[in-house]
């Protein structure tokens, strides 16, 4: 499958080894909030490893002799890798915790809290990653890269996990919605979807950078040969200082979290777009999904498609928190923690440092 995704930095690629799992690919939720201590419900921290989610959950019902449905949980996480998580259990399962063992699952604190945990009650995840076979000076290169984005932040692509095995889930959703092809389980029909509309913001956001790489990279003169928009215009947007240069019409929110609106006052929005307050939204096409307006939407309109399911916006450009990288030049690993708002890919961080398709190599499989 051709790589939908361009990144910020035209460094040459940087060569390490990769590959998911327990003892190298480390994930810790970060709650959405405080749990209180007290309530009808029972909290687990648990730590998991070689198995989804799903099993994990699976395999807690089949012992406290509960349905997998009362079982509340934030997110999905990884099977090849440690994942520590939250998960809420009705208080009535209490009794049987104490005899609870399983040789992946590990139960490591408990509590109490006044609701279930529902799906995106997540604030964000910590990631601890190591990379294999890395050269003193590729190291270097690495941790060049890593100041960057600790200090400008990184494109929010969806990473390759979104798109099956083989890359093409995109490609069934449209097949389905053609009628060419039949899809019954509702759920797996939904994510058909949600990947359809993922590779078209990955395009999207594709286009985007390039944009900002030709702003970054021309003078206001050469640029007014590559695009027909007002002089004004191309003066204005060159003169952002963040890398990710702001459209007029662009569509942006407060960060992390907040309302959407339109960006009126490009020197205004861009200065707060630097200073981490808002940020601009690419589509994620279908039902009432709001659209941008001016020039971003003159880009913007290229990627959208009519796509059965409810569309959204979804945040262009994420930050990345408490960046850290440390090499150990005696085994040559490079080891990397770093903090992502809930929805963002590690793996698109791991990309951005190669500057090449991680998944596309197998080091992740």
């Amino acid at each position: 499958m051709k790589p939908d995704r361009l990144y910020p930095l035209s460094h040459a690629p940087v060569h390490f080894h990769f590959r998911q799992s327990p003892a190298d690919f480390v994930v810790t939720e970060i709650p959405l909030y405080p749990f209180s201590g007290s309530g009808e419900h029972l909290v687990l921290k648990v730590r998991k490893k070689g198995l989804t989610t799903w099993q994990m959950l699976e395999i807690l019902s089949a012992h406290l002799g509960i349905r997998v449905r009362e079982i509340g949980y934030a997110g999905l996480k990884d099977k090849n890798a440690m994942t520590v998580q939250a998960v809420s259990l009705p208080a009535r399962a209490e009794a049987r915790l104490a005899a609870f063992e399983h040789p992946q699952i590990k139960i490591l604190e408990t509590t109490r809290h006044t609701n279930k945990i529902r799906m995106g009650h997540l604030k964000g995840n910590r990631f601890f990653i190591r990379l294999k076979k890395v050269s003193p000076t590729d190291a270097a290169k690495l941790q060049n890269i890593l100041q960057w984005i600790g200090e400008h932040g990184m494109p929010n692509y969806f990473g390759w996990q979104r798109f099956g095995r083989e890359g093409e889930n995109f490609e069934l959703a449209k097949a389905v919605a053609a009628g060419e092809k039949t899809v019954r389980n509702r759920k797996k029909r939904e994510f058909l979807m949600s990947a359809w509309q993922s590779h078209l913001f990955n395009l999207w956001l594709s286009k985007r950078v390039e944009i900002s790489r030709l702003f970054d990279a021309l003078k206001p003169k050469e640029l007014r040969e590559v695009y027909v928009w007002n002089d004004e215009v191309i003066k204005e947007i060159h003169k952002e200082t963040h890398f990710f240069k702001l459209l007029p019409g662009d569509l942006m929110e407060h960060y992390p979290h907040g309302r959407l609106f339109t960006a009126a006052d490009l020197r205004e929005e861009s200065k707060r777009f630097a200073a981490r307050e808002i940020a601009p939204t690419g589509p994620l096409p279908g039902g009432k999904c709001k659209h941008a307006g001016g020039i971003a939407w003159e880009i913007e309109k290229d990627f959208i498609e009519e796509i059965p399911a409810p569309g959204s916006r979804r945040y262009a450009w994420v930050w990345p928190e408490e960046v850290e990288g440390n090499y150990k030049k005696e085994t040559w690993h490079f080891e990397l923690a770093f903090t992502l708002p809930k929805g963002s890919y590690a793996t698109v961080l791991l990309e951005m440092l190669a500057n090449r398709p991680i998944r596309e190599t197998k080091e992740a499989e």
